[in-house]
């Protein structure tokens, strides 16, 4: 059985600079040949030859790869969640999109983690397009992260952009941080959560939720 480390979060004051993630203007941004060579930098620190043949593209590979996989940085979230749509015929109960499955990278050590991502609503007259919410979770996932202040940056989004009843999110996930480094314990998960609204003020509406991430898990 995996080891959980369950921590609530919940867009208390001590995240409120950590979901505040904006990106570098592009003129503060280093040149792609500065990155390159710092990636020879890092080749030669470790030991190696950055002469030699499987080596000599690394440097543009690694690049990039990081383009790709820190494209969160160059994207809007809250226009990634689109238009909202009105015509929802009365419907005011959760919905729910479960079992997102994400990898990002870790702040600290910038090595991956991956996991999945929980996210639900209480519709107040409007709803949105439900891939919308799985690329918010893409696109804070695209950036250097805790899983603390992600958890909490997609619940603020959709709060403040859809303005419904009550948003709540659990990320259940592995750090290879504690699996690759340090006290190596492979399997380890951590899971958070951040709840706003009803579902932070009722702890049946609280309890629903949490009933139905774990019925399909």
């Amino acid at each position: 059985m995996d080891a959980i480390a369950d921590r609530e979060t919940k867009l208390d004051p001590a995240l409120e600079a950590a979901t505040d993630l904006t990106p570098a203007a592009p003129h503060d941004r280093p040149s792609r040949a500065d990155a390159e060579d710092a990636v020879r930098t890092l080749l030669r620190w470790i030991g190696e030859d950055t002469g030699r043949e499987g080596l000599r593209d690394t440097p543009r590979r690694v690049v990039d790869a990081y383009r790709e996989m820190f494209g969160g940085y160059d994207l809007d979230p809250e226009e990634a969640l689109g238009r909202t749509f009105e015509e929802v015929s009365g419907y005011d109960d959760i919905v729910l999109l479960r079992d997102i499955e994400f990898s990002s990278h870790c702040e600290h050590h910038m090595v991956p983690i991956f996991g999945k991502a929980h996210v639900a609503y209480l519709p107040d007259q409007r709803v949105l397009g439900l891939s919308k919410i799985a690329r918010v979770v893409d696109i804070f996932a695209q950036r250097l992260q805790t899983q603390e202040a992600m958890t909490a940056q997609i619940a603020r989004t959709i709060d403040e952009t859809l303005r419904p009843r009550g948003v709540a999110v659990m990320i259940e996930a592995e750090h290879m941080c504690m699996s690759m480094r340090g006290i190596r314990k492979q399997g380890s998960t951590t899971t958070t959560t951040t709840l706003t609204g009803l579902f932070r003020s009722d702890a049946a509406e609280q309890t629903r939720f949490f009933n139905l991430v774990q019925r399909h898990s």
